[in-house]
């Protein structure tokens, strides 16, 4: 194989994305119930099916680069090379995931990537690499549809340039492995920091650049509007809307404390069962694989598998997302309800919501927990145990 056929893709992701507001940063925020970073690394991977992937991340970022990784396939993991830790500038950053490449394995092109684009083709990709390939040096660029203006300091019109000759680029931007790890070494040498993307700093050294077909689709996630857009787009890509109830029923035990949704609520009393008992999540775990077919949460984690006496049901929940997501699919909405005469829920309802959107990492806004008793009918109105409902509805691809 000729070095040029070996391809790499460098993913940037080891921003704080201040842009997006408030928060963790913006590539690991959900995004239709998947980090950012996730559904990029995943398009990537599948529209790249032989190309070698390394995210040049923020070292305070680790253990969420893991989280968002953990859902992807054996087989793309295999293709993942370990991340690179990232500089102060994007600059540094890239230069030091190229520099990583070139200790491992370099390739003979290299192709760098915003890790808050998440919609790059297969095309797009392929038109990259040929690109490179023919040129050196090559990125995406669109033609301007709106009149452009130069302004001054306070603003005023100083030039209109001709839109015809102006481009606006994006990423991925494509490149000859060692042209561009001797064009940043020698960026970073002559201390010149101020290169806003990888053409510049090509363009730095002398190297002519070329423009070669972008895509609209092809968007940069920068705020929080980009953020509902983008989640539009990939809910449509997800037609298939389905739903499944769980229901789940526990004792009362001696004991001084129940789990309800993953939250220690103190009582007189304990909930019984193999494993923490808390029928609230129970009841969740059974509606998501209700939903994707998927049998009942005793069929997957028996009671009389000694592994799972006094598991965290959190455990279980898990399981049944990653499920859903090895299909493709999303969470898009639970809808909960305790029936029990005590403890009383309101107190600890929001605790309750906010632990359940953090274990199915979706918004709380999609997570519903209401409260009711039997009007003191029957077993749960004598106060012997707590019973939980819950519908969950899941978005998945056609034809899945």
């Amino acid at each position: 194989m000729s070095r040029t056929a070996d391809l790499a893709i460098l993913v940037v992701a080891a921003g704080r994305g201040s842009r997006a507001g408030p928060g963790i940063p913006k590539q690991y925020r959900p995004l239709a119930g998947k980090p950012l970073i996730t559904w990029t690394l995943s398009t990537l991977l599948k529209a790249a099916p032989t190309a070698r992937l390394k995210a040049v991340i923020h070292a305070d970022d680790l253990n969420a680069y893991r989280a968002a990784i953990a859902d992807l396939k054996t087989a793309d993991l295999a293709r993942l090379l370990p991340p690179a830790f990232g500089g102060e500038l994007r600059q540094d950053s890239v230069r030091l995931g190229l520099e990583a490449l070139a200790q491992e394995d370099p390739p003979g092109i290299v192709l760098i990537h915003d890790g808050a684009r998440p919609f790059a083709s297969a095309e797009l990709l392929a038109r990259a690499r040929d690109a490179a390939v023919r040129h050196g040096a090559a990125v995406p660029g669109l033609p301007l549809t709106d009149t452009v203006k130069q302004v001054d300091a306070a603003a005023r019109i100083v030039a209109t340039p001709r839109r015809e000759t102006l481009r606006s680029v994006q990423t991925p931007q494509a490149f000859v492995f060692d042209l561009i790890l001797a064009a940043h070494r020698k960026a970073a040498q002559a201390g010149q920091t101020g290169l806003t993307d990888d053409a510049a700093v090509a363009e730095w050294v002398g190297h002519a650049v070329y423009v070669f077909e972008g895509e609209r689709d092809n968007m940069k996630i920068t705020d929080t509007q980009d953020f509902a857009r983008a989640e539009a787009r990939l809910l449509r890509e997800l037609p298939d809307v389905r739903t499944g109830q769980g229901f789940d029923i526990h004792a009362f035990a001696p004991g001084d404390l129940v789990f309800i949704g993953g939250v220690k609520i103190p009582h007189d009393r304990s909930l019984l069962g193999h494993s923490d008992a808390d029928v609230l999540l129970h009841a969740i775990t059974d509606a998501i694989l209700g939903a994707i077919s998927e049998g009942d949460i005793g069929g997957h984690f028996p009671p009389s598998d000694p592994q799972w006496r006094g598991a965290a049901s959190s455990i279980f929940l898990a399981a049944a997302l990653d499920k859903l997501r090895a299909r493709g699919g999303m969470l898009a909405h639970i809808d909960a309800m305790l029936i029990g005469e005590r403890p009383k829920i309101g107190p600890y309802r929001d605790a309750i919501r906010a632990s359940i959107a953090k274990l199915a990492d979706i918004a709380e806004d999609r997570v519903a927990v209401k409260a009711t008793t039997s009007e003191r009918l029957g077993a749960l109105g004598r106060e012997e145990g707590i019973a939980a409902l819950a519908i969950a509805t899941v978005r998945l691809p056609l034809g899945d």
